[in-house]
């Protein structure tokens, strides 16, 4: 009986041998390509496993998420809300609204996409360098909180019409989310997408390894010049993007001003974290989350992390003497090559 049953089951085990060689071989020939631009004000760089390239795909997705978030696109749809169009949005504006709006109530407004004014007045968003006085503080916090914006039947509604939107910390961690799910609808089982550092990988790398991501070291460095490495993270089958303070920065009057403005004073924050590294299921939340840590100091994320267990932070912080540290979440730990 023992030899009649192997015999029968000889043939399904051959198919099952020959299947995963074919399979291993596919994988070994199928190539790996590379793309690489220009989006959202910043790089992008999408590696992929496939037949053939997916260049023109991954360039329409890309200009969709453009046209539906970028601000410097005079026809987007975030363009037409900010300048109080009678208008209905897309359904790529709309999915980041409702995102943004609840991470903001998540993170009691620290993550806060009508803060733009205010960081423009801090001398980000057109680079003016100009120091506001506390009457222009004041005055613009008047049109800042994401309660003053809201979201039905696809129609935007301001509380007052000079609320205006920026998805900036958001919009690159979407737009990752948005080309990694066209290469999914392409079948693509392993790739890595990185837009301007939020990034989203699945599968293996072309040394058939998994994905590992290195963190850059926080230092002051507002040229970008510097790439040296804290450590590399494993990220395969998650996304990350980290938000720091030591590279958009400016000096007035001898001080150094960081870019991350507390929607709630005002003013950049001071608190001695450096940068703030957030890996989760999809991009958007962790480009999201990112932002919020930065504003909302380390003890508020930390407590925050502890009612998501689905996000795990890699944290560079300065202690009391100015000494760099790190922090990372307890289910992070088995991933980190320092």
């Amino acid at each position: 009986m023992n030899k009649k049953r192997l015999i029968w089951q000889l043939p399904f085990l051959i198919l099952l041998i020959v299947g995963t060689i074919l399979i291993i071989r596919n994988q070994n020939i199928t190539p790996y390509h590379n793309d690489k631009g220009m989006v959202f004000g910043t790089t992008y760089s999408i590696t992929y496993q496939a037949d053939s390239s997916l260049h023109t795909s991954i360039k329409k997705e890309l200009q969709k998420v453009d046209e539906a978030l970028s601000p410097f696109n005079k026809q987007s749809v975030i363009t037409a809300v900010n300048e109080n169009r009678n208008m209905t949005v897309n359904k790529m504006f709309a999915d980041v609204f409702l995102m943004a709006e609840k991470i903001s109530e998540d993170t009691d407004g620290a993550f806060d996409i009508t803060v733009a004014p205010l960081v423009n007045a801090w001398g980000f968003g057109f680079k003016s360098g100009k120091h506001p006085s506390r009457h222009d503080i004041d005055s613009l916090k008047t049109i800042i909180g994401y309660k003053k914006v809201s979201l039905n039947d696809l129609r935007v509604t301001k509380t007052d019409p000079r609320v205006m939107l920026d998805c900036s910390s958001i919009a690159k961690g979407y737009g990752s989310d948005a080309v990694a799910a066209m290469l999914e609808r392409h079948g693509v089982k392993n790739y890595m997408v990185e837009i301007g550092g939020e990034i989203v990988t699945k599968g293996i790398s072309q040394k058939r390894m998994p994905w590992k991501i290195g963190v850059t070291k926080p230092i002051d460095d507002s040229l970008s010049l510097s790439q040296e490495i804290q450590c590399i993270i494993n990220v395969t089958d998650k996304a990350m993007a980290t938000s720091g303070n030591y590279r958009n920065f400016y000096y007035h009057g001898g001080k150094k001003y960081a870019h991350t403005i507390d929607p709630k004073t005002g003013y950049p924050v001071q608190h001695s974290i450096l940068s703030a590294t957030v890996i989760a299921n999809n991009c958007a939340t962790a480009d999201a989350y990112a932002t919020a840590f930065m504003v909302m100091g380390m003890e508020k994320a930390q407590k925050l992390l502890e009612r998501h267990p689905e996000l795990m932070a890699y944290i560079i912080f300065a202690d009391k003497d100015g000494i760099i540290q790190t922090w990372c979440s307890p289910s992070l730990k088995g991933k980190i090559t320092e």
